[in-house]
């Protein structure tokens, strides 16, 4: 199944081109650890055409066949991810210790040190993107953005970033930052500088306007979203169902559906913040764009899942999150079409990757300026959201139904990997 080696994480590349590469993690087990590897893998731009998992809760192993989303975009960054993965794993006991009392699960990690990034330069279509691609290349993660551009034609920018690498305090950090950023803004830029953020700059960055009740019912009511999507072929292809009969001591949690881009790490995250527990997992993607998962499951107790309540919850979570993983929205907002993106925040206070990378692409194919952008957070029904609001300028307002609903079904697509 995987490469037998000493080594926390293997990496094996194939021998022809277009076949997957096999990433192997053997390690102390950890609560969430699977929903955290796939996370990283999305971020690296892999698609997971299979995957094998199985854990006794102490030890666990991982194999995944991945391969790049987008052929052409340059060498894989393979030792990196390694880095990234084996960061993740947590360290082993020494013979006959409980690595439990190592590192218990509930230790939170320090917070990432923010930093403010500013830059003033003309604006020219999918600019923004360019500068989200550098940012992610330098594994520079934003956290909070503001965007906006003057009657004259400036583009103002203020980013709130951390840095995976934890050096951007440095000199030769900041001067790699400066470069990377002046090739793609040109001899327009007018002023671009890191700083340190201060409380009072991630307060006020954090403000954020308050959605509507229109934009709320839009993008949040359930049965308006299990409605519009009743007719969908996604629908047609979803199944969720749990089986107590096959094992005596786990609850078999069978899921077919449509793949999309990171799919497994929805499926993770939802167990994970409902507090599923996987023993074994086999997961399949198949030519035509069909996955099938046999997940072997146990409550956060070690028990099966028999309360038939808490089953119904659980499938109907899984079906929501697997057809609509994301949820998109163009709505009137005064003279301005505002473009809306909202995706689900982890229990443990981490939003879903590259989203920002892939609205502003999307756009930039669509030949669509971005005259106002921010990232807020907000709770809907307990839930927290992280919602990313685009304003496509003035002009945009007189669009007819067809050309609104191709914004939305080209932000859709590159979001589900669909494009």
């Amino acid at each position: 199944m995987g490469i037998p080696s000493d080594e926390v994480v293997q990496i094996q590349h194939p021998d022809a081109a277009d076949d997957p590469t096999v990433v192997t993690v053997s390690c102390s087990d950890k609560t969430g650890l699977g929903c955290d590897l796939c996370r990283v893998v999305l971020l690296f731009g892999l698609n997971i055409l299979k995957g094998d998992m199985s854990t006794d809760g102490r030890w666990c192993y991982i194999v995944l066949w991945v391969v790049p989303r987008r052929r052409g975009r340059g060498p894989m960054a393979w030792d990196l991810l390694k880095e990234r993965l084996v960061e993740l794993c947590p360290a082993a006991a020494p013979f006959g210790f409980d690595s439990s009392y190592l590192e218990p699960d509930d230790l939170a990690p320090a917070a990432p040190q923010v930093f403010l990034l500013k830059f003033c330069c003309f604006d020219r279509m999918g600019l923004l993107h360019d500068v989200t691609r550098v940012l992610c290349e330098m594994e520079l993660t934003i956290r909070r953005v503001k965007v906006s551009t003057t009657p004259d034609g400036r583009l103002m920018d203020l980013f709130f970033i951390t840095d995976a690498r934890e050096l951007l305090h440095t000199k030769n950090r900041r001067e790699e930052a400066y470069e990377r950023l002046k090739s793609v803004l040109g001899d327009s830029v007018t002023s671009c500088e890191i700083d340190s953020a201060t409380e009072d700059m991630s307060s006020c960055i954090q403000a954020s306007a308050l959605l509507s009740p229109h934009v709320l019912e839009q993008m949040f009511d359930i049965d308006l979203i299990e409605g519009q999507l009743s007719h969908s072929r996604s629908n047609s292809c979803l199944s969720v169902t749990m089986d107590n009969s096959l094992s005596p001591v786990h609850t078999l949690i069978q899921i077919q559906c449509v793949d999309h881009k990171g799919l497994l790490y929805d499926i993770m995250r939802t167990l994970k913040d409902c507090s599923i527990q996987i023993s074994y997992g086999r997961f399949y993607a198949g030519q035509k764009g069909r996955c099938e998962l046999d997940l072997f499951a146990v409550q956060s107790d070690g028990k099966k899942i028999l309360d038939q309540q808490k089953q119904r919850t659980l499938c109907s979570r899984l079906r929501m999150e697997l057809l609509r993983p994301l949820r998109v929205a163009l709505v009137d907002r005064g003279p301005d079409m505002e473009l809306l993106v909202a995706n689900p925040v982890e229990v443990s206070g981490k939003g879903r990757p590259l989203v920002f990378y892939d609205i502003t692409l999307a756009l930039k194919n669509l030949h669509k300026r971005i005259f106002l952008a921010e990232i807020g957070r907000h709770v809907v029904d307990d839930r927290e959201w992280e919602v990313y609001r685009v304003h496509l300028g003035e002009h945009d307002h007189e669009l007819s139904c067809l050309a609104r609903s191709k914004i939305v079904d080209g932000v859709m697509n590159m979001l589900m990997g669909w494009d």
